[in-house]
């Protein structure tokens, strides 16, 4: 969670239940807590996606020519 950030005081409408697991799950003391961690997680997924798709995006490109050795993309 970074530090120092602006922050936002929001009403929202969240199932309590959904944060009461997730607090569980990620070990917050609070229900704040627990929202921060979820979205960080959530922004952290995201970027991880974006930069496998990058990088899958590169391979493709790039021309290197995969043999299916064990004859099993064929199917």
């Amino acid at each position: 969670m970074a530090m120092g950030t602006s922050q936002l005081k929001a009403r929202i409408r969240v199932n309590s239940a959904k944060v009461k697991r997730a607090q569980k799950v990620l070990g917050a003391k609070t229900e704040t807590e627990a929202i921060e961690r979820a979205l960080d997680l959530v922004i952290a997924d995201a970027e991880s996606n974006r930069l496998v798709l990058k990088a899958n995006e590169r391979f493709f490109r790039s021309g290197v020519e995969v043999k299916d050795v064990y004859g099993k993309l064929d199917r």
